[in-house]
């Protein structure tokens, strides 16, 4: 059914593997055996422990085993640009042909970059880019056009609103790209008259860490007591956000909800917010699938490495079981739309 679906969404997905730690502060994770002459793949999340990007990975691993690759994945275990230099430097330094990161910050990263493709590696970026930086990097596979997710995010808050009530943002790290232009969208989308009467009053940051994002929604409930909802674009934030607001009963129908009580949506896999939905504590929430990001991903960085095409706007190629892709400006492919999942929909996904 899920592939069914999200086939016809241009979406997909897969697994991930245990955890361990490096000798440079990054986790490493899964990794198919090094093969000799293998092309080898070297992923980067933001952070370890994110199931995000651990959906992510199980689409590099599938894309992988399609092409018979090798891959393993080095994560920081902290959600900063710094620790993903000195993560990617060790990896150059073990031998890479593809490098796939989600970018921590927007410039950052562009020196080590600029390394690795002095050595012949093929540098991708997944899910976040270097965003006016993109010269320092090959291509970018990103989850949806960043310029639609802004709308959506507000269009989900007012329909669960009735477009009325104060609400606030429970977002990542303070730098990192993709979450910042969500957010530029949502603002610029509540300029339209019929949102007036939705008010922004606070945005707030987690670093997608479960206690940080916990503490800032807890924080949200106590300093506004007329919050009508929060939306949080990070799936680690609403994971968190999501426990919080089960535990005060201030949700819709909650034991201490105060009139229509607060509602909670944004961005999450549906195993994460799975339980909270069938509750009746979050409604309905929006994604991509981050398993297809990974497996084109694999197979862009492995036809680019080949030297198959360059990454030029209006090029496409071919995906097995996700079909044809094509190059938007700045050598970006987006996976796919936004799918919403609710209570009636939630069950047909897995991931």
């Amino acid at each position: 059914m899920i592939r069914t679906l999200l086939a016809t969404v241009l979406v997909a997905g897969i697994f991930v593997a245990g955890c361990g730690t490096s000798s440079n502060d990054a986790a490493t994770t899964g990794g198919t055996q090094a093969k000799s002459g293998a092309l080898h793949f070297v992923f980067v999340p933001k952070s370890a422990g994110n199931p995000y990007f651990a959906e992510v990975e199980k689409g590099l691993q599938k894309g992988a085993k399609e092409l018979g690759a090798t891959i393993e994945t080095q994560a920081p275990t902290s959600a900063d640009a710094t620790s993903q230099v000195g993560t990617i430097k060790d990896a150059l330094q073990r031998g890479v042909d593809v490098l796939v990161v989600s970018a921590n910050a927007p410039d950052t990263l562009n020196d080590v970059f600029d390394d690795a493709r002095k050595k012949g590696v093929i540098v991708l970026t997944v899910d976040s880019d270097i965003t006016g930086n993109e010269e320092h990097r090959d291509a970018s596979v990103l989850p949806t056009d960043f310029a639609k997710v802004g709308p959506a995010l507000v269009e989900n808050l007012a329909s669960l609103t009735g477009g009325q009530g104060d609400f606030a943002i429970l977002s990542a790290a303070t730098d990192a790209p993709n979450q910042n232009a969500w957010i530029a969208g949502m603002k610029e989308a509540l300029k339209d008259p019929k949102y007036a009467g939705l008010k922004l009053v606070d945005t707030v940051y987690g670093n997608d860490e479960p206690e940080k994002s916990a503490t800032e929604m807890q924080a949200l409930l106590t300093k506004y007591p007329d919050l009508r909802a929060v939306v949080s674009p990070t799936s680690v934030g609403l994971g968190a956000a999501a426990q919080v607001l089960e535990t005060s009963g201030q949700y819709p129908g909650g034991p201490k909800a105060k009139g229509p009580g607060i509602e909670l949506t944004g961005l999450a896999t549906p195993n994460q917010l799975r339980a909270a939905v069938e509750k009746g504590v979050v409604k309905k929430f929006q994604l991509w699938s981050p398993a297809d990001m990974g497996e084109i991903a694999a197979h862009l960085g492995a036809a680019l490495h080949a030297k198959k095409f360059l990454p030029e706007e209006g090029k496409s190629f071919d995906v097995p079981g996700l079909g044809s892709k094509t190059f938007s400006a700045k050598g970006v492919v987006y996976a796919g739309p936004l799918v919403t999942f609710d209570k009636a929909n939630i069950a047909n996904f897995d991931f």
